[in-house]
C-alpha cells in the first residue's frame, strides 16, 4: 500500500517562511473559515462537525461533535484548548502551536461560536516557551486584526481568549486536572461522574475541553465542508491524522497522513516517511499510540492506522505517537523508563497508581540491574493486576483517571512478548544489552 495523496489539512503552512505570523496566515486564506462560520448558525456548524466525524486527536478518540452535544447550557460556558502535550515521544501539538498558532486560534474561535462559549482559554504546557511566545504574539495580532474581542468582523459576536501557561505536570493533560490547574489549584483529576466537564467544568460551569489538533481541523472543515473531511479515511477514522514518529528510524518527525489508508509499515519504512530502521537494524517491537499503549511486534506492521483497526489487535491509536524499537533495545529498560515516568508524574490521589507504580518501578529496576529473581515476573503481573484487574485492553479502571492503568501495558507487553529476555537478565545477573548510544558518550542505566 502506498502513501495517499490526501491534502494536508493542519500542516500545509508548516515550513513556509514565518508561518506563525498573521501576514503568512492571511496570505493562505487565514480566518476565512471563521468569517464563513459567523454567517452560519451554531447548529449548522455543529452539523458540519458531526458530518466530518472528527475524532478527538488527544488520545481518547471521542467524537468532537458528540462532545459538544453533551454541553449543558446555563451561562456561562467555557472552552478550554488542551495544549498540555507531555507524554514521552509525543510532539505533534507542540509543532502546531509553534508553527501555526493562528490556525489554532481560528479553530478555537469557530468552536467557541458553535457552542456559545463566553470565554476561551488556551492551556499550553509551561515547558513550551517558544510556543507560548508565538501563540501570545499571534493572539495579539488576532485582536488587532479584529478576529478576537468585540464585535468580531462586524458580526455582533464578541469573545475574549486567554493564553494560560501550565505548571508542567503531566497529569494536567487529563481534562479535569487541567481545569483544576486553570482554577489555580493543584492538578488533581476529578471523579467522573458527576464532574464531566460538559456539565460541571471550569469554575463549576459547563466546559468543553478540546485538543489542539482537533480544533485545528475546524477552519478547513468550515471552508470545504464536513463531507469533504469525511471523504478521507474509512469507518470511524475520518480525515487526516498527525503522527509523531520517534524512536529508531532514519527520519523521525511529524507526518500528516490519511486516516485508515496507511499502515504502520508505510509510516516506518516508506522512504518519504520514516525511511526504515536506523543503521540497517531490525525492528524488534513498536509502541503504536503513545507510551501508555500496549506494544506490537513486526507481525503487526500491516495494521492500518485507524482507531478501530488498531483496537482490533488489542491496543490504541492514542496520542498518535509511534515509537519503533530496534534489535539493540533492552525491553526491560524500555518498560522501566516508561513506568518510571508515569509513576513520578502520578498526582498521588489513588492508591493503585501511587503505590503500584512505585512497586513496578522498583521491581523493573532490580531486574535491569541484574538483581532480579524469576518470581519477579509473576510479581510484576500481580501488581499490574492490582492496578488494572485482568491486565486487559481496554484497561479496567480502579483509579480516578487513566494514568494508573497506563502503567501495566508496557510491563505486560514486555513480559508477554520478551519473557526470555527478562529471564536472561535474571539468570545472567546482568542486562545483556549495552547502555544506550548517545552522541559522544554512553548513557548509564
Amino acid at each position: 500500500m502506498s502513501v495517499t495523496d490526501a491534502p494536508r489539512i493542519v500542516t500545509r503552512r508548516l515550513g513556509t517562511p514565518r508561518s506563525w505570523t498573521l501576514e503568512t496566515y492571511l496570505a493562505d486564506g487565514g480566518y476565512q473559515g471563521l468569517r464563513k462560520a459567523l454567517t452560519m448558525t451554531p447548529e449548522e456548524i455543529h452539523e458540519q462537525v458531526n458530518t466530518a466525524n472528527i475524532l478527538g486527536r488527544g488520545g481518547a478518540g471521542f467524537e468532537a461533535g458528540r462532545k459538544w452535544g453533551m454541553l449543558a447550557k446555563p451561562t456561562p460556558v467555557y472552552l478550554t484548548i488542551n495544549g498540555d502535550e507531555s507524554e514521552p515521544a509525543t510532539f505533534k501539538d507542540h509543532m502546531l502551536i509553534e508553527g501555526d498558532p493562528h490556525q489554532l486560534i481560528e479553530g478555537a474561535l469557530i468552536c467557541a461560536y458553535a457552542i456559545g462559549a463566553d470565554q476561551v482559554f488556551l492551556f499550553v504546557r509551561g515547558e513550551f516557551p517558544l510556543g507560548i511566545e508565538r501563540l501570545q504574539a499571534a493572539l495579539n495580532e488576532a485582536y488587532a486584526y479584529g478576529a478576537v474581542g468585540k464585535d468580531i468582523f462586524a458580526s455582533g459576536w464578541s469573545i475574549d481568549v486567554v493564553v494560560h501557561p501550565g505548571a508542567g505536570a503531566y497529569i494536567c493533560g487529563e481534562e479535569t486536572a487541567l481545569l483544576e490547574s486553570l482554577e489555580g489549584k493543584r492538578g488533581y483529576p476529578r471523579i467522573k461522574p458527576p464532574f464531566f466537564p460538559a456539565v460541571v467544568g471550569l469554575y463549576g460551569a459547563p466546559t468543553i475541553v478540546n485538543n489542539v489538533e482537533t480544533v485545528s481541523n475546524l477552519p478547513w472543515v468550515m471552508l470545504n465542508g464536513g463531507d469533504a473531511f469525511a471523504a478521507l479515511g474509512e469507518g470511524r477514522s475520518k480525515g487526516t491524522k498527525l503522527l509523531a514518529l520517534a524512536g529508531h528510524v532514519n527520519r523521525p518527525g511529524n507526518y500528516e497522513l490519511e486516516f485508515a489508508k496507511v499502515s504502520f509499515r508505510d509510516l516506518i519504512f516508506d522512504p518519504s516517511l520514516g525511511a526504515g530502521i536506523r543503521d540497517g537494524g531490525e525492528l524488534k517491537a513498536f509502541i503504536p499510540g503513545g507510551a501508555s499503549s500496549p506494544w506490537l511486534g513486526p507481525e503487526h506492521l500491516d495494521v492500518l492506522l485507524a482507531n478501530e483497526k488498531i483496537a482490533e489487535v488489542g491496543t490504541m491509536a492514542g496520542s498518535g505517537s509511534v515509537v519503533p524499537m530496534d534489535h539493540t533495545t533492552c525491553m526491560v529498560r524500555a518498560a522501566w523508563r516508561i513506568v518510571r515516568f508515569f509513576h513520578r508524574e502520578s498526582c498521588g490521589q489513588c492508591t493503585p497508581c501511587r503505590e503500584g507504580g512505585g512497586w513496578l518501578e522498583k521491581i523493573l529496576q532490580r531486574i535491569e540491574n541484574g538483581q532480579g529473581r524469576e518470581s519477579d515476573l509473576d510479581l510484576l503481573m500481580d501488581v499490574c493486576d492490582n492496578i488494572s484487574p485482568g491486565v486487559r485492553w481496554p484497561p479496567a479502571q480502579t483509579t480516578i483517571c487513566v494514568l494508573g492503568p497506563s502503567m501495566p501495558p508496557p510491563v505486560a507487553s514486555g513480559i508477554r512478548m520478551f519473557r526470555d529476555e527478562y529471564l536472561a537478565h535474571i539468570r545472567d545477573g546482568r542486562c545483556p544489552f549495552p547502555p544506550d548510544r548517545l552522541p559522544g558518550k554512553l548513557a548509564s542505566v
